[in-house]
């Protein structure tokens, strides 16, 4: 598990950076995780990933942070399509993660909104075909509920509605992860339920 480091608020408030950290100590203590690392920069997680114990295989990696329609953010940095490009500096490290991932693995986006709208799509579709994993995340703004969870396979097209998650009011915001909406779990969840 890797999340941003960077978050960690201001004067009293505390920032989201606490719940991940306590998320990785929980998830750790569930036997859930084999290591996680607070990030600075994608750079810096995805050299993480490229080099721990480089002897083994990546089953999965999971993702915490902030994320919007199509991207995953470590301190204002990106991740997006533009990462997968030739010559954009996250592609020889991404290409070095791929490299170690097993067959069935899995790459899980714990971020607010990276699938949702056609540009969320859009990454789903290019990330997994470039890494050849599943992978899965979300199409509102994720809290303890986790809405819209989704799983993509390289190869395959979204099916999910290109406005779920969107505000009936407004095409500009995602809404509120709630019981009710698609595809919820919790975010003491492990792992992703059967047709999601």
């Amino acid at each position: 598990m890797v999340y941003d480091k960077t978050c960690t608020g201001r004067g009293l408030l505390p920032g989201l950076t606490h719940s991940w950290m306590a998320g990785a100590r929980l998830y750790g203590a569930l036997g859930r995780l084999d290591a996680s690392f607070g990030a600075t920069s994608w750079s810096e997680a995805l050299d993480f990933c490229a080099t721990y114990r480089p002897e083994a295989t990546i089953r999965e990696i999971q993702f915490w942070g902030h994320g919007n329609w199509g991207t995953a953010k470590i301190d204002g940095e990106v991740l997006s399509v533009d990462s997968l490009q030739t010559n954009h500096p996250h592609r020889p490290l991404l290409e070095r993660v791929r490299d170690r991932f097993e067959p069935d693995g899995l790459w899980w986006f714990r971020t607010c909104e990276t699938f949702g709208t056609e540009r969320g799509q859009t990454f789903a579709a290019a990330f997994a075909d470039f890494m050849r994993v599943r992978i899965a995340g979300h199409t509102f703004v994720i809290w303890c509920a986790q809405s819209g969870l989704h799983t993509l396979r390289p190869g395959e097209t979204p099916d999910w509605p290109v406005d779920e998650g969107l505000s009936p009011k407004t095409d500009l915001r995602a809404r509120w992860s709630t019981v009710g909406a698609p595809n919820t779990i919790s975010f003491l969840t492990g792992t992703i339920p059967e047709g999601y």
